[in-house]
C-alpha cells in the first residue's frame, strides 16, 4: 500500500502527516509526503519570468523535511520504521495531487483543511475539496 500526504506548511497539514504516519504505520503502507509549488508567472518583454523560483524550491524542500521530522517522531514513538518519500510537485494543487496519486498508484491520500470563512472560500476554493472532487482514491481531511 502506498499512502500520499499534501502539506503546505500549515499547523492543518501537520495533523495530516501525523495522523498519515499513524495510518501508515497500522496498515504496514509507504508513506509519500508531496508538496505543491505553485509558482506565478509574470510576462517581462515579452518573456514569461517565475519571480522567487528558487525561493519557492527551498520553500519546498524546508517543508518537505519538517514533515518528514514530523514522521520521524511518530515513527520513534511507535518504535518502528517505515518507507518514507517525499516529492515536490509544480502546477494547480489539487490537480497535481490527483495526478501524482494516480500516477503512482497511491491507495489513500491525507490534506489538511483550513476552514476557511464560506465567503474567502467561495473566492478562492479549497484545495482540500476539490482534491476530494478529482481523487480516484479516498481522500482523508484533517483539521
Amino acid at each position: 500500500m502506498h499512502y500520499i500526504v499534501a502539506t503546505d506548511g500549515s499547523d492543518e497539514s501537520e495533523e495530516a502527516i501525523r495522523y498519515g504516519a499513524h495510518q501508515a504505520i497500522a496498515l504496514d503502507a509507504g508513506l509519500e509526503v508531496v508538496h505543491v509549488l505553485t509558482p506565478q508567472t509574470e510576462l517581462i518583454d515579452g518573456e514569461i519570468v517565475m519571480p522567487g523560483g528558487d525561493r519557492a524550491v527551498e520553500y519546498g524542500e524546508q517543508t518537505l523535511e519538517n514533515a518528514t521530522g514530523l514522521i520521524e517522531d511518530v515513527l520513534e514513538a511507535h518504535d518502528t520504521i517505515l518507507e518514507i518519500e517525499t516529492t515536490l510537485l509544480a502546477g494547480h494543487p489539487a490537480n497535481a495531487i490527483t495526478d501524482h496519486a494516480d500516477d503512482v498508484g497511491a491507495d489513500a491520500i491525507y490534506v489538511g483543511h483550513r476552514g476557511l470563512s464560506s465567503e474567502r472560500q467561495r473566492l478562492v476554493g479549497s484545495v482540500a475539496k476539490s482534491v476530494v472532487d478529482k481523487s480516484n482514491v479516498p481522500v482523508t481531511i484533517c483539521r
